[in-house]
């Protein structure tokens, strides 16, 4: 059976890490994978996490399987952190909560809920979005259809065609939202445009489910959820994925959680029983480890202050090298505006060049970013922006 397989390709991002580990050149930048960098160009254990989990293992006495809703510790601590401390809404028994394999899993948790409550369902996305949506989203059935979002002439959201697009879609259909820090673009709702989105989603009877990959990274934590709390405040059905790999540096661990917010007590209720057997035949029972170790920090007033100081750095990081990377290139590309890079925010821009280009940029100069020119800003250091300034200007010169 197995030998009529086909050979797939490697996915665009694994083969860009592969690529990147076999050049021996010394001045190769990695660009392409999505994770925090320092300035050593490494994705540090944050210290609050090392010391949250010196405290959690000290006090464990078991492996036992938690449950699969998972660690309920956590799953209290997200609704506060994604809602809002003191929301009314945090604490409503109108909002159930889920812990999952990552970001990842809460997107997938939230796909199968859609199936099951309407197998006909579409889900809607941004034009463009993360690769990972479209095999997370459409992966149990479900059609995937685009709207508008990124002006690329600006560097920022084509918002009138957004919501003419969004406005045109029959009711129940879903909408998939970035709260902060869009990937691939970087180009953010600012939140006037946030509450025209709320006002049509509840106009139309649309369906909002939310990723919030990055809280804490764009604008800060209470600013990056700004969208998200007042979408969900405001319709009577809202799906949101959260993920804490970013903001904990917790990649590996696979942290994240899948809220949902109902109608009523009884239909929020409803969705956790139809989530907890989704769930039970995924993959059974959640990893602890990790969001014991968020509980951990998001329940110690001293570690939680400690966490939002090494969020802040990092945050602030990113918008120093967005600075410098605009600065960089407008001496070394007058030719081409790279302004955007300075407006967006989070992780992500893209840098506007073509595939050619990025090929030349790979092949020649040893700077690896996706096809479609998704740069992580993150990935850059001080010391290396000049080089990769001058190696954009010569690709684009070739």
């Amino acid at each position: 059976m197995l030998e009529h397989l086909d050979r797939l390709p490697p996915d665009p991002i694994l083969g860009l890490m592969a690529a990147f580990r076999a050049d021996a050149d010394s001045r190769k930048v990695d660009l392409g994978v999505g994770v925090y960098r320092d300035e050593r160009g490494d994705t540090p254990v944050m210290k609050a996490v090392r010391e949250a989990e010196r405290d959690v293992l000290e006090r464990q006495t078991t492996k036992t399987y938690v449950a699969p809703a998972g660690n309920a510790s956590f799953n209290a601590a997200m609704r506060r952190l994604a809602l809002g401390e003191g929301s009314p809404l945090a604490d409503s028994d109108r909002v159930c909560a889920v812990q999952a394999p990552g970001g990842c899993g809460a997107l997938r948790l939230g796909a199968e809920l859609i199936r099951i409550a309407r197998p006909d369902a579409v889900v809607h996305v941004s034009d463009p979005t993360w690769a990972n949506h479209v095999p997370l989203l459409s992966g149990c059935g479900l059609k995937l259809e685009r709207y508008p979002y990124f002006d690329a002439r600006s560097g920022g959201v084509a918002f009138e065609s957004m919501m003419r697009a969004l406005e045109a879609l029959p009711p129940r259909s879903v909408v998939l939202l970035h709260a902060s820090c869009h990937n691939p673009t970087g180009a953010d709702l600012d939140e006037a445009q946030w509450r025209e989105i709320a006002a049509l989603l509840q106009r139309r009877a649309l369906l909002p489910f939310i990723d919030m990959a990055y809280q804490g990274l764009g604008r800060g934590l209470e600013a990056d959820a700004y969208g998200l709390r007042l979408i969900a405040g405001e319709v009577p059905e809202a799906l949101i994925a959260v993920s804490c790999s970013k903001n904990f540096g917790l990649y590996r661990e696979r942290v994240g959680c899948l809220l949902v917010v109902g109608q009523s007590s009884a239909a929020a209720e409803a969705a956790l029983t139809q989530l907890v057997r989704i769930a039970r035949g995924l993959y059974s029972m959640p990893p602890d480890h990790g969001a014991a170790i968020v509980a951990e920090i998001l329940g110690n007033a001293a570690l939680h202050a400690a966490w939002q100081s090494e969020l802040t750095t990092m945050r602030e990081r990113i918008l120093q090298l967005r600075a410098a990377t605009a600065e960089a290139l407008a001496v070394a590309c007058p030719q081409k505006d790279f302004s955007h890079i300075v407006r967006q925010r989070g992780m992500f821009s893209y840098l506007g060049v073509d595939k050619d280009t990025v090929r030349r940029l790979r092949e020649t100069h040893h700077v690896y970013m996706t096809d479609d020119s998704r740069i992580n800003i993150a990935g850059l250091r001080m010391e290396n922006i000049p080089y990769f300034a001058e190696a954009v200007a010569r690709a684009l010169a070739q």
